[in-house]
């Protein structure tokens, strides 16, 4: 994809003939030459350490403690663990793969189907980019010009909402299948699972506490999880050894540079856009279909949600957002409440064919095809579908948290 917008991008400055090459260079790097983007190797990273420091396993084993008693147990573990998993992460991928290696075998051991099993891991992974910290509200803070601490605080409710959706979701079709549940932990078992958890529950109420106490830049508060993290996993948990170290950094710089070079193809592909007044003629489109927010809240969400199903979050919030936002904000829209139906939207496409990547993660660990999770997956798709109208056509959902706070 990073190639495509590119090379797309390259042939587009060479036919013009009046734009130097070196522009493509620059274009490039300025796309990266940001202060707040380094906000995301910084969360990659102590999203790794977490995952490697035993965290992951701790939230599982704090989830069950509390709901594995209910019937379809283990799946509201996983949707309760992908919630909490989210919170540190900021990674939908990274959500599937720490938690799905432990939690999909779980399932199918227990008797539920696999194609289930992998569609309640790869659609309770999309919680990774909607509560924060999220890299995509990054991307889309920096991209628009929008508070990133606002964008934090407002995917809090909507976060939550559609995790409590996702649970209900789970118990019903569970109570129709007759799938088990768990022993009810004892009370003192509770309480001891929560103790080995606390640590790790507390590093998001650390991160935005810090974030929205003015105590510390969400750049900077990056930098607090990963100490957060490093000194949880080696010196408390000790599950992080010194030769894990390398193999850490290596995966946390393989998935950053990924990113990053979908971020500096993207944004000189936008440049390229801008400079030919796409954006404007954008808003002339949707301007002429309706002058009705409503209606143009429809169309941008049919539009996201196909861009979602064939387009990585964070290139086509890179080169949507500055598009679509200053059209959202004619329409009366406020840009924090249209960043989280951008992310909202875009998420719901990690987990619907053809690329979304939740639905790789999931079938590579429950060991089936593509097009036996997809019909599993679909009354959970459902939900998401209405969960979305909610939130785009009530927008307090989004704002009353930080209107609140300020």
């Amino acid at each position: 994809m990073a190639l495509s917008l590119g090379l797309a991008s390259a042939i587009a400055i060479w036919w013009d003939g009046g734009i130097p090459l070196i522009t493509l260079v620059q274009r490039e790097f300025s796309s990266i030459d940001s202060f707040p983007l380094m906000a995301i190797p910084f969360f990659i990273l102590a999203g790794v350490l977490m995952e490697h420091g035993g965290i992951s396993k701790r939230l599982i084993n704090f989830a069950n403690a509390m709901t594995g008693h209910i019937t379809g147990g283990i799946g509201l573990v996983v949707v309760i663990s992908s919630m909490l998993f989210a919170a540190i992460s900021g990674s939908g991928a990274a959500t599937v793969a720490a938690l799905g290696s432990i939690l999909i075998p779980g399932m199918i051991n227990r008797g539920y189907h696999r194609n289930y099993a992998g569609a309640v891991q790869a659609v309770s992974g999309e919680l990774g980019v909607i509560i924060p910290p999220s890299i995509p509200m990054i991307l889309y803070g920096i991209s628009t010009e929008t508070s990133i601490s606002d964008m934090f605080i407002a995917g809090i409710i909507p976060g939550l909402m559609i995790s409590l959706t996702l649970a209900i979701t789970v118990y019903v079709i569970a109570k129709r299948r007759g799938y088990p549940s768990e022993k009810r932990a004892t009370w003192p078992e509770r309480f001891k699972a929560f103790k080995e958890a606390i640590l790790a529950l507390l590093m998001p109420v650390i991160i935005l506490g810090g974030i929205y106490g003015g105590i510390f830049t969400p750049t900077e508060a990056a930098v607090v999880a990963v100490a957060y993290a490093f000194i949880v996993g080696v010196f408390v948990y000790k599950e992080i050894k010194i030769k894990d170290i390398l193999t850490i950094l290596s995966n946390s710089t393989i998935t950053t540079t990924v990113i990053m070079f979908i971020i500096a193809n993207a944004g000189l592909f936008g440049w390229i856009l801008s400079r030919e007044g796409v954006p404007k003629m954008v808003a002339a489109f949707f301007t002429d279909i309706s002058g009705n927010a409503i209606v143009f809240l429809l169309c941008i969400n049919l539009l996201l949600l196909i861009v979602g199903m064939i387009f990585d979050a964070s290139a086509a919030i890179i080169i949507l957002a500055p598009i679509l936002a200053p059209v959202a904000m004619e329409f009366g829209i406020d840009p924090v409440h249209f960043g989280i139906i951008m992310i909202v939207n875009l998420a719901m496409g990690m987990c619907t064919p053809p690329v979304g990547v939740n639905l790789f993660i999931s079938c590579e660990i429950a060991k089936i095809k593509l097009e036996d999770i997809t019909k599993a997956i679909l009354p959970f798709i459902i939900v998401l579908l209405f969960d979305l109208m909610i939130i785009s056509f009530i927008p307090q959902l989004s704002l009353w948290l930080p209107q609140f706070l300020k």
